[in-house]
């Protein structure tokens, strides 16, 4: 059975990467290994993406000390936490289908989980739908210096419909923000990417682009965007804690010739949330040898 919906084997098909999507595909699980749960164990921070109630899609990151992410049995994850004051993404109260990706900076490690979600008390609930590792390309190297406090800062949020000068400034010079996207019955995925400073460009105070480097040939960002153009980023300040949420429209931006890969995302600001300081603090990033 194809574990890929239609928009990513179209995607894989125009890349000419069907063969190598297919064998990458059978690392997909449907359970939670005990490889991923040791490793969820480990995490203080994991990043979820989803729609808000009016179906816009964000991307929000949650923290809490190690052990806050669990694992009750194969199919259920339980993560202590769920989206504080002035976040877009406040959890309803029926089924919330969610994206995950949990990463380790320090070894370049990350893990990515979709499925559904409920709340249980002050907890988040997910049954996972598929599991699975990806590689270390593109993962700045950081470590925690300092840990204020696991509750984020309800206060300070700026809200607008563009970008300022300050936040094209930290858009501009971020190696990593993480994609949510979903397709088009909503079931929604979350994703990272990274590169040196400016890979992330700014093309005005309401649109953006990033390059698309080679990867695992799932394209599961580029097939959900092929049939839903909604999406969702999430910039980290990780020397305050801080983040910058945006939600907007994409589109990929193809090369002329088929069987090439994509050569980007094009975005356009619809939405910002901006988070002045947050519960974790960064060392500055050893950037990916393997960047571009």
């Amino acid at each position: 059975m194809n574990v890929f919906h239609r928009g990513e084997l179209t995607v894989q098909g125009r890349s000419g990467q069907e063969i190598i999507a297919e064998k990458v595909g059978r690392t997909i699980h449907t359970t939670v290994p005990d490889a991923a749960a040791g490793f969820l164990a480990e995490q203080p921070m994991i990043v979820i993406a989803g729609a808000d109630r009016a179906g816009r899609l964000w991307v929000t990151r949650l923290t809490g000390p190690p052990g806050f992410i669990r694992v009750l049995d194969s199919r259920t994850l339980e993560l202590e936490a769920v989206p504080g004051a002035g976040d877009p993404l406040a959890p309803p109260s029926g089924p919330w289908p969610l994206g995950l990706i949990a990463i380790q900076p320090d070894r370049r490690r990350r893990m990515r989980a979709n499925g559904t979600a409920r709340l249980a008390g002050r907890c988040l609930r997910i049954t996972v739908d598929q599991v699975y590792s990806n590689c270390p390309k593109y993962i700045s190297r950081r470590h925690i210096v300092s840990t204020p406090g696991w509750t984020p800062l309800g206060s300070g949020v700026h809200r607008g419909i563009e970008l300022n000068a300050r936040q094209r400034a930290a858009v501009g010079a971020a190696d990593a923000f993480f994609v949510g996207s979903a397709d088009e019955s909503g079931r929604a995925d979350a994703s990272h990417r990274g590169g040196n400073p400016g890979f992330l460009e700014v093309r005005s105070s309401t649109r953006l682009y990033w390059p698309e480097y080679p990867g695992n040939s799932m394209f599961m960002t580029l097939g959900n965007l092929a049939l839903e153009p909604h999406c969702g980023l999430l910039i980290p300040d990780w020397a305050t804690g801080g983040m910058l949420q945006l939600t907007g429209r994409a589109e990929t931006a193809w090369p002329a010739q088929r069987g090439m890969a994509p050569a980007g995302v094009e975005f356009t600001v619809q939405e910002v949330v901006e988070h002045p300081s947050g519960p974790l603090r960064w060392t500055p990033p050893e950037l990916s040898p393997v960047n571009p």
